[in-house]
């Protein structure tokens, strides 16, 4: 019997790990765009032209459907955590492929830890965006939750508010390099900030996120 339209990821989790492997890709497929943002903060330009967010999500999502019987936690927030791994070791294994492509050191490229601990900040930067986004912060457990909603969210805005909320909350960059990057001056910059921070309130309000 098909899982209901509304199924909760616990209860697509519950039915996947039961064999249903329809109900794996349900599940797996609610963490696309936040696995794809947090992937995005991790390649650089010289990566790209091998490359994109969507690649490395989807190679992650084969590695999540071929180990998943090795998946041994019961929540959503473990699950998550789970595919950020998943999602490290593959940004990881790219990372090396492109430097032995490009016959450099692969000793000398980024290591594993340092993939890990670049997705961690990351990860943790997306709730920046729900404090600058939300007009009654929750507490910090609903924050967290609220985490995948966000990232449906933010791939809903048009390509240039996506790229100036990335690069300000989730790469850090203070709004002088944000406007470097963007090929705009600091004035433009903040001012389309602001105007994608008020298009994303209104989608997390659609979605309860307030």
């Amino acid at each position: 019997m098909s899982m209901p339209t509304e199924a909760s990821p616990e209860e697509l989790l519950l039915a996947a790990r039961k064999g249903d492997s329809e109900a794996l890709g349900r599940l797996l497929q609610l963490y696309w765009n936040y696995l794809k943002l947090l992937a995005s903060t991790r390649i650089d330009g010289r990566l790209q032209a091998r490359f994109s967010a969507s690649d490395v999500v989807q190679e992650a999502f084969l590695d999540a459907h071929r180990g998943f019987a090795q998946f041994r936690g019961e929540t959503e927030r473990e699950l998550r955590a789970w595919l950020r791994q998943i999602l490290v070791n593959r940004l990881w294994q790219l990372v090396q492929q492109h430097a032995r492509a490009e016959k450099r050191n692969v000793h000398c490229e980024v290591s594993l830890n340092a993939v890990g601990a670049a997705i961690g900040r990351s990860t943790a930067r997306l709730e920046s965006i729900l404090e600058a986004s939300i007009t009654s912060p929750s507490s910090g457990a609903s924050r967290r939750e609220h985490t995948v909603i966000l990232a449906d969210s933010v791939a809903k805005l048009p390509e240039d508010y996506r790229e100036v909320l990335v690069l300000r909350h989730l790469e850090g960059l203070p709004f002088e390099q944000v406007a470097q990057r963007m090929g705009r001056s600091s004035g433009a910059v903040r001012m389309l900030w602001m105007r994608a921070l008020e298009q994303l309130r209104q989608l997390l309000n659609a979605e309860g996120v307030s």
